[in-house]
């Protein structure tokens, strides 16, 4: 029969490591200040992520860039002749302002910016949708989508003056056939990336083409139309400075390639910081909609 002494005796071991563990506890204690040390403070988990967002992350290289060019200027290591100092740029801004001429210029391109991206937009996402859910559409649009996608926009150009002229026609199409290939591609292959299982469930509840299209295909591609409308926005901007340097009487392009034949390079300049500003601000807008329209997902970003 087992004596009281035995069944202490059974409770309390003592391990190889230096621990006493004691039966009926689910912790083993260490002895000595090591592992009195150890016991007293957790490990940390170590974080693989990027970590927290930076505040105004995201216009610090643009700020530091501006800074380095307004010290060069002050120091004379850069030539004026060569790129105009900030303070230089500003006066011109603020003439050009009073003139009407900024104005004017600036109205102009964003119409034909807009016009072209809405036509885009609209176009690329409808043949997505076409190829993404159906073998036919697929066969028929994939194919011209992608020969287009290897022949650069502005290759076209010639081309669509001898077809539409040098007028808005030829301007808001290039812009458009610009915005398309993104739009697509990042549809189409968001679409095709959709869970299966979601197709067999829709399947299940006898879902309509018209339900399964905006409650399961629309959510699903929203990602990838995101991700391809940023790429969309930056080739408008693109392909508009182009553009409006082509047989143009207005526009921010046309304003430049007049500032370039008069040696004007704080004019020149004027123009490229509005296109900057446009860009920035474009890229900032879509990412504000990624972010409210996406904020269900738990990403690395995030």
């Amino acid at each position: 029969m087992a004596t009281t002494w035995d069944a202490d005796e059974a409770k309390l071991s003592l391990t190889a490591s230096g621990r006493i563990a004691h039966a009926g506890s689910r912790v083993a204690k260490p002895i000595g200040s090591a592992g009195l040390a150890g016991s007293a403070s957790p490990r940390a988990r170590r974080r693989l992520g990027p970590g927290p967002a930076i505040p105004f992350g995201l216009q610090i290289g643009p700020a530091l860039l501006v800074l380095t060019w307004v010290v060069g200027s002050a120091l004379g290591w850069i030539d004026p002749r060569i790129l105009s100092a900030p303070w230089t740029v500003v006066e011109a801004f603020v003439r050009l302002i009073e003139q009407g001429r900024l104005q004017d210029n600036f109205v102009t391109s964003a119409t034909r910016a807009l016009l072209g991206l809405s036509i885009g937009l609209l176009i690329g996402t409808i043949l997505a949708v076409i190829a993404g859910l159906s073998r036919i559409g697929e066969a028929l649009i994939d194919g011209p989508v992608q020969i287009k996608r290897a022949i650069p926009t502005l290759a076209l150009i010639p081309l669509l003056i001898l077809w539409f002229g040098i007028g808005e026609s030829m301007k808001v199409t290039t812009i458009a056939l610009a915005v398309i290939v993104p739009i697509y591609i990042h549809t189409h292959n968001a679409l095709r990336s959709i869970d299966s299982r979601y197709v067999e469930l829709a399947e299940t509840l006898r879902m309509s083409q018209k339900d399964f299209i905006l409650q399961v295909v629309l959510p699903g591609a929203l990602p990838g139309f995101l991700l391809g409308l940023r790429f969309a926005v930056t080739l408008c901007w693109v392909s508009l400075v182009v553009v409006e340097q082509i047989n143009a009487t207005s526009g921010l392009g046309y304003m430049i390639d007049l500032a370039r034949n008069y040696g004007q390079t704080d004019v020149i300049l004027v123009g490229l910081v509005v296109y900057v500003l446009l860009g920035l601000v474009s890229d900032g807008l879509v990412r504000l909609l990624e972010r409210r329209a996406l904020s269900w997902r738990r990403t690395l970003a995030n």
